[in-house]
Protein backbone atom coordinates (compact mmCIF):
# COMPACT_ATOMS: atom_id res chain seq x y z
CA UNK A 1 0.00 0.00 0.00
CA UNK A 2 1.50 2.92 -0.90
CA UNK A 3 2.04 6.15 1.35
CA UNK A 4 -0.60 8.06 -0.16
CA UNK A 5 -3.10 5.06 0.02
CA UNK A 6 -2.09 5.04 3.23
CA UNK A 7 -2.72 8.71 4.50
CA UNK A 8 -6.08 9.04 2.64
CA UNK A 9 -7.38 6.19 5.04
CA UNK A 10 -5.94 7.22 8.24
CA UNK A 11 -7.47 10.38 7.92
CA UNK A 12 -11.15 8.55 7.09
CA UNK A 13 -10.48 6.20 10.49
CA UNK A 14 -9.85 9.44 12.70
CA UNK A 15 -6.14 9.03 12.50
CA UNK A 16 -3.92 12.59 12.71
CA UNK A 17 -1.23 12.99 10.26
CA UNK A 18 2.04 14.55 11.81
CA UNK A 19 4.61 16.56 10.62
CA UNK A 20 6.94 13.35 10.56
CA UNK A 21 6.19 11.25 7.22
CA UNK A 22 4.37 8.29 7.83
CA UNK A 23 3.95 8.88 11.31
CA UNK A 24 0.36 9.57 13.23
CA UNK A 25 -1.76 9.68 16.03
CA UNK A 26 -4.55 7.51 16.53
CA UNK A 27 -7.63 9.29 18.15
CA UNK A 28 -9.72 8.02 20.20
CA UNK A 29 -13.46 9.34 21.05
CA UNK A 30 -14.71 9.94 24.57
CA UNK A 31 -18.09 11.29 24.37
CA UNK A 32 -18.06 13.18 27.83
CA UNK A 33 -15.36 12.40 28.47
CA UNK A 34 -16.89 10.20 31.01
CA UNK A 35 -14.93 6.74 31.03
CA UNK A 36 -14.34 3.39 32.86
CA UNK A 37 -10.70 3.07 34.01
CA UNK A 38 -10.05 0.10 32.09
CA UNK A 39 -10.26 2.18 29.36
CA UNK A 40 -7.10 4.23 30.30
CA UNK A 41 -4.79 0.69 30.77
CA UNK A 42 -5.96 -0.07 26.34
CA UNK A 43 -4.68 3.30 25.81
CA UNK A 44 -1.40 2.69 27.38
CA UNK A 45 -1.45 -0.76 26.07
CA UNK A 46 -1.47 0.69 22.22
CA UNK A 47 0.48 3.73 23.19
CA UNK A 48 3.63 0.98 24.29
CA UNK A 49 3.19 -1.79 21.67
CA UNK A 50 2.34 0.70 18.48
CA UNK A 51 3.23 4.25 19.61
CA UNK A 52 6.27 6.70 21.25
CA UNK A 53 4.77 6.29 24.96
CA UNK A 54 3.33 9.14 24.46
CA UNK A 55 -0.54 10.38 24.92
CA UNK A 56 -2.15 13.72 24.50
CA UNK A 57 -5.27 14.67 26.30
CA UNK A 58 -7.03 16.63 23.85
CA UNK A 59 -8.86 19.61 24.33
CA UNK A 60 -12.17 18.19 23.34
CA UNK A 61 -11.63 15.43 26.17
CA UNK A 62 -10.26 12.68 24.01
CA UNK A 63 -7.02 10.52 23.48
CA UNK A 64 -4.33 10.81 20.77
CA UNK A 65 -1.67 7.87 20.90
CA UNK A 66 1.50 9.92 19.58
CA UNK A 67 4.14 8.01 17.28
CA UNK A 68 1.73 6.00 15.31
CA UNK A 69 3.28 4.18 12.44
CA UNK A 70 0.05 4.35 9.65
CA UNK A 71 1.51 0.99 8.10
CA UNK A 72 0.25 -0.15 11.74
CA UNK A 73 -3.35 1.46 11.47
CA UNK A 74 -5.11 -2.00 10.20
CA UNK A 75 -3.71 -3.50 14.05
CA UNK A 76 -4.27 -0.92 15.81
CA UNK A 77 -8.01 -0.57 14.80
CA UNK A 78 -8.14 -4.21 15.94
CA UNK A 79 -7.13 -3.08 19.14
CA UNK A 80 -9.05 -0.01 19.47
CA UNK A 81 -12.34 -2.06 19.13
CA UNK A 82 -12.62 -2.74 22.62
CA UNK A 83 -12.05 0.79 23.94
CA UNK A 84 -15.05 1.33 21.54
CA UNK A 85 -17.62 -0.97 23.18
CA UNK A 86 -16.20 -0.34 26.08
CA UNK A 87 -16.72 4.01 25.74
CA UNK A 88 -20.42 2.79 23.91
CA UNK A 89 -19.37 5.19 21.24
CA UNK A 90 -21.34 4.39 17.79
CA UNK A 91 -20.12 3.08 14.67
CA UNK A 92 -20.19 0.39 12.19
CA UNK A 93 -19.98 -2.79 13.47
CA UNK A 94 -18.26 -4.44 10.71
CA UNK A 95 -15.64 -1.55 10.74
CA UNK A 96 -12.77 -2.00 12.90
CA UNK A 97 -11.74 1.27 14.34
CA UNK A 98 -13.79 4.78 13.10
CA UNK A 99 -15.15 4.70 10.26
CA UNK A 100 -15.46 8.68 9.98
CA UNK A 101 -13.24 11.69 10.01
CA UNK A 102 -15.52 14.49 10.97
CA UNK A 103 -17.73 14.78 13.55
CA UNK A 104 -15.36 15.70 16.60
CA UNK A 105 -15.99 14.38 20.36
CA UNK A 106 -18.86 15.53 22.18
CA UNK A 107 -17.15 17.56 25.36
CA UNK A 108 -18.83 17.83 28.74
CA UNK A 109 -18.15 19.50 31.96
CA UNK A 110 -18.83 16.69 35.06
CA UNK A 111 -22.61 17.20 35.20
CA UNK A 112 -24.87 15.75 37.81
CA UNK A 113 -22.50 12.79 38.61
CA UNK A 114 -20.34 15.19 40.62
CA UNK A 115 -21.00 18.96 40.55
CA UNK A 116 -24.10 20.39 42.97
CA UNK A 117 -24.41 23.07 40.20
CA UNK A 118 -25.39 20.86 37.48
CA UNK A 119 -28.64 20.78 36.42
CA UNK A 120 -28.56 17.01 34.65
CA UNK A 121 -26.52 14.25 33.70
CA UNK A 122 -24.22 15.72 30.84
CA UNK A 123 -22.49 12.00 30.16
CA UNK A 124 -25.89 10.78 29.12
CA UNK A 125 -26.24 13.34 27.08
CA UNK A 126 -22.94 13.18 25.36
CA UNK A 127 -23.20 9.81 24.70
CA UNK A 128 -27.14 10.32 23.53
CA UNK A 129 -25.51 12.74 20.64
CA UNK A 130 -23.17 10.98 19.60
CA UNK A 131 -24.64 8.00 19.02
CA UNK A 132 -27.69 10.04 16.87
CA UNK A 133 -25.07 11.86 14.57
CA UNK A 134 -21.49 9.82 14.21
CA UNK A 135 -20.26 8.62 12.43
CA UNK A 136 -20.34 11.58 10.18
CA UNK A 137 -17.57 12.87 7.89
CA UNK A 138 -19.00 16.44 8.32
CA UNK A 139 -17.30 18.90 11.11
CA UNK A 140 -19.81 19.57 13.99
CA UNK A 141 -18.33 20.67 17.46
CA UNK A 142 -21.18 20.07 20.10
CA UNK A 143 -20.19 20.54 23.81
CA UNK A 144 -23.04 20.04 26.69
CA UNK A 145 -22.59 21.82 30.25
CA UNK A 146 -24.82 21.41 33.22
CA UNK A 147 -25.50 25.08 34.13
CA UNK A 148 -24.88 28.92 33.53
CA UNK A 149 -21.43 28.66 34.71
CA UNK A 150 -20.59 26.94 31.22
CA UNK A 151 -17.25 25.38 32.48
CA UNK A 152 -17.23 23.13 29.32
CA UNK A 153 -17.54 26.37 27.05
CA UNK A 154 -20.13 25.99 25.59
CA UNK A 155 -20.79 28.76 23.90
CA UNK A 156 -17.14 28.71 22.11
CA UNK A 157 -19.00 25.76 19.84
CA UNK A 158 -21.50 25.21 16.84
CA UNK A 159 -23.99 23.59 19.38
CA UNK A 160 -23.28 24.48 23.45
CA UNK A 161 -26.61 22.83 25.50
CA UNK A 162 -26.68 24.84 28.84
CA UNK A 163 -28.46 22.97 31.51
CA UNK A 164 -31.06 25.01 33.32
CA UNK A 165 -34.36 23.88 35.87
CA UNK A 166 -37.38 26.07 36.69
CA UNK A 167 -37.22 26.77 40.22
CA UNK A 168 -40.12 25.00 42.36
CA UNK A 169 -41.29 26.98 45.38
CA UNK A 170 -42.62 25.50 48.37
CA UNK A 171 -43.10 28.47 51.07
CA UNK A 172 -44.15 25.84 53.29
CA UNK A 173 -40.48 25.23 53.83
CA UNK A 174 -39.61 28.71 53.27
CA UNK A 175 -38.17 30.56 56.34
CA UNK A 176 -37.37 33.85 54.97
CA UNK A 177 -33.66 33.62 55.77
CA UNK A 178 -32.80 35.29 52.34
CA UNK A 179 -29.80 32.68 51.28
CA UNK A 180 -31.52 32.56 47.94
CA UNK A 181 -31.79 36.00 47.39
CA UNK A 182 -28.45 36.95 48.37
CA UNK A 183 -26.98 33.49 46.30
CA UNK A 184 -28.73 34.49 43.17
CA UNK A 185 -27.76 38.80 43.67
CA UNK A 186 -23.97 38.01 43.95
CA UNK A 187 -23.75 34.85 41.89
CA UNK A 188 -26.33 35.10 39.35
CA UNK A 189 -28.73 37.71 37.86
CA UNK A 190 -30.97 39.17 40.65
CA UNK A 191 -33.82 37.59 39.76
CA UNK A 192 -35.70 37.21 43.61
CA UNK A 193 -37.34 39.46 45.84
CA UNK A 194 -38.77 39.26 48.86
CA UNK A 195 -43.15 40.01 49.13
CA UNK A 196 -44.65 39.85 52.44
CA UNK A 197 -41.82 37.21 54.53
CA UNK A 198 -42.12 34.96 51.31
CA UNK A 199 -39.93 34.35 47.53
CA UNK A 200 -40.99 35.95 43.85
CA UNK A 201 -39.08 34.88 41.12
CA UNK A 202 -39.31 36.79 38.20
CA UNK A 203 -40.01 34.73 35.74
CA UNK A 204 -38.49 36.97 32.85
CA UNK A 205 -35.48 37.52 34.32
CA UNK A 206 -34.26 33.87 35.51
CA UNK A 207 -32.03 32.29 33.86
CA UNK A 208 -32.82 28.72 35.34
CA UNK A 209 -28.95 28.63 36.38
CA UNK A 210 -30.31 26.33 39.78
CA UNK A 211 -28.12 28.56 42.75
CA UNK A 212 -31.59 29.17 44.47
CA UNK A 213 -31.93 25.52 44.77
CA UNK A 214 -27.98 24.95 46.10
CA UNK A 215 -28.13 27.92 48.62
CA UNK A 216 -31.86 26.72 50.21
CA UNK A 217 -30.92 25.47 53.94
CA UNK A 218 -34.30 24.15 53.93
CA UNK A 219 -35.45 22.78 50.95
CA UNK A 220 -37.84 25.45 49.83
CA UNK A 221 -36.29 25.75 46.37
CA UNK A 222 -36.27 22.43 44.55
CA UNK A 223 -35.50 22.00 40.72
CA UNK A 224 -38.15 20.95 38.15
CA UNK A 225 -38.72 17.04 37.34
CA UNK A 226 -38.60 18.86 33.72
CA UNK A 227 -35.22 18.85 32.39
CA UNK A 228 -34.61 22.01 30.67
CA UNK A 229 -31.43 23.31 28.41
CA UNK A 230 -30.61 26.57 26.14
CA UNK A 231 -29.12 26.10 23.28
CA UNK A 232 -26.72 28.08 22.05
CA UNK A 233 -25.45 28.23 18.34
CA UNK A 234 -22.83 28.98 15.84
CA UNK A 235 -19.60 29.60 18.48
CA UNK A 236 -16.55 29.36 17.17
CA UNK A 237 -12.60 30.10 17.56
CA UNK A 238 -10.64 29.88 13.99
CA UNK A 239 -8.74 32.08 11.45
CA UNK A 240 -11.12 34.36 10.10
CA UNK A 241 -14.30 35.35 12.27
CA UNK A 242 -13.96 33.84 16.27
CA UNK A 243 -17.31 34.26 18.30
CA UNK A 244 -19.54 33.41 20.98
CA UNK A 245 -22.39 31.45 20.48
CA UNK A 246 -25.86 32.81 20.85
CA UNK A 247 -28.94 31.60 22.53
CA UNK A 248 -31.59 30.01 19.90
CA UNK A 249 -33.53 28.39 22.31
CA UNK A 250 -34.51 28.82 26.00
CA UNK A 251 -36.38 26.30 28.12
CA UNK A 252 -35.83 23.66 25.17
CA UNK A 253 -36.47 20.15 25.91
CA UNK A 254 -33.57 17.06 25.25
CA UNK A 255 -35.42 15.23 22.34
CA UNK A 256 -35.77 19.17 20.32
CA UNK A 257 -32.39 20.16 20.73
CA UNK A 258 -31.32 16.68 19.63
CA UNK A 259 -33.43 16.41 16.78
CA UNK A 260 -32.20 20.25 15.95
CA UNK A 261 -28.69 18.99 15.66
CA UNK A 262 -29.49 15.98 13.50
CA UNK A 263 -31.33 18.10 10.75
CA UNK A 264 -28.30 20.16 10.77
CA UNK A 265 -26.27 17.56 8.70
CA UNK A 266 -29.10 17.70 6.58
CA UNK A 267 -28.29 21.85 5.88
CA UNK A 268 -24.77 21.20 5.76
CA UNK A 269 -25.07 18.14 3.46
CA UNK A 270 -27.00 20.60 1.17
CA UNK A 271 -25.03 24.08 1.29
CA UNK A 272 -21.63 22.80 2.39
CA UNK A 273 -19.16 24.85 -0.03
CA UNK A 274 -17.99 22.81 -2.61
CA UNK A 275 -14.64 23.97 -2.11
CA UNK A 276 -14.54 23.07 1.82
CA UNK A 277 -11.37 21.20 2.16
CA UNK A 278 -11.88 18.06 3.52
CA UNK A 279 -15.62 18.96 3.44
CA UNK A 280 -14.91 20.85 7.13
CA UNK A 281 -16.61 24.80 6.96
CA UNK A 282 -18.18 26.10 10.11
CA UNK A 283 -21.81 25.57 10.46
CA UNK A 284 -22.08 29.60 10.73
CA UNK A 285 -20.66 29.91 7.50
CA UNK A 286 -22.92 28.43 5.79
CA UNK A 287 -25.51 30.24 7.80
CA UNK A 288 -24.16 33.57 6.76
CA UNK A 289 -23.77 32.41 3.17
CA UNK A 290 -27.58 31.24 2.95
CA UNK A 291 -29.17 33.36 5.76
CA UNK A 292 -30.78 32.37 9.16
CA UNK A 293 -34.41 32.04 8.20
CA UNK A 294 -33.20 29.18 5.62
CA UNK A 295 -31.16 27.18 8.83
CA UNK A 296 -33.71 27.44 10.87
CA UNK A 297 -35.95 26.01 8.28
CA UNK A 298 -33.65 22.97 8.00
CA UNK A 299 -33.15 23.02 11.89
CA UNK A 300 -36.87 22.88 12.99
CA UNK A 301 -38.25 20.45 10.58
CA UNK A 302 -40.42 17.83 12.52
CA UNK A 303 -39.18 19.49 15.83
CA UNK A 304 -42.01 19.89 18.30
CA UNK A 305 -41.06 22.51 21.23
CA UNK A 306 -42.58 22.68 24.81
CA UNK A 307 -45.05 25.20 25.29
CA UNK A 308 -42.70 26.69 27.70
CA UNK A 309 -40.23 27.18 24.96
CA UNK A 310 -38.89 30.43 23.67
CA UNK A 311 -37.64 30.89 20.51
CA UNK A 312 -35.40 33.29 18.80
CA UNK A 313 -36.35 34.12 15.45
CA UNK A 314 -33.62 36.05 14.53
CA UNK A 315 -30.16 35.49 15.69
CA UNK A 316 -27.48 38.03 15.19
CA UNK A 317 -23.52 37.45 15.98
CA UNK A 318 -20.51 40.20 16.53
CA UNK A 319 -16.92 39.05 17.00
CA UNK A 320 -13.61 40.04 15.64
CA UNK A 321 -13.29 40.01 11.45
CA UNK A 322 -9.90 38.99 10.84
CA UNK A 323 -10.92 38.63 7.39
CA UNK A 324 -11.48 42.16 6.54
CA UNK A 325 -9.00 43.90 8.21
CA UNK A 326 -11.36 44.66 10.78
CA UNK A 327 -10.20 43.39 14.29
CA UNK A 328 -12.40 45.56 16.75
Amino acid sequence: MSLDINTKKAKKNAFRISKERGIGASRIRVPGGYLHADVLGMVQDIAKEYGNGYIHLTTRQGFEIEGIHLEDMDAINEKLQPIIDLVETNQDPSIKGYPASGTRNISACIGNNVCPFANYNTANLARRIDKEIFPNDLHFKVACTGCSNDCAKARMHDFGVIGQTMPQYDPTRCVSCKACIKGCQSLSVGALRMENYKIVRDAEKCIGCGVCVTKCPTRAWTRSKQKYYKLSIMGRTGKKNPRLGEDFLVWADEDSIVKIIKNTYDYVEKYISPNAPGRKEHIGYIIDRTGFELFKEYALKDVKLLPETKMHSNVYWSGIHFDNGNKN
